[in-house]
């Protein structure tokens, strides 16, 4: 594992850097301020997806192979929700603010 281990606690977790693992996004909540760039590493052998829940939402990646990333940077303040629409069982948030 390369980044770092931040604990076991619920609190949103800062940085820019999301892994899909284990049918899992990893932090699942995760904190940032406008402007930042945020990077998802697919780690599993499945392909998933980084998809803003609802209609209307700012990500929509392609279906993402083994160690392929998606990137995107947020530009205005709110909770952003998605989803991998492979696997609508895996859910996330991103916290952007000021």
């Amino acid at each position: 594992m390369s980044h770092a281990s931040t604990g076991a606690s619920a609190a949103p977790v800062t940085g820019n850097a999301v892994a899909i693992k284990n049918f899992a996004f990893s932090p699942a909540a995760l904190k940032v301020k406008v402007g930042t760039r945020v990077t998802w590493t697919n780690q599993d052998t499945d392909a998933h997806t980084v998809t803003s829940a609802g209609s209307g939402g700012p990500l929509q990646s392609a279906a993402l192979s083994t160690h392929a990333t998606y990137s995107y940077t947020f530009t205005k303040p709110g909770t952003y929700a998605y989803l991998c629409t492979i696997h609508p069982f895996m859910t996330a948030t991103v916290e952007v603010t000021r």
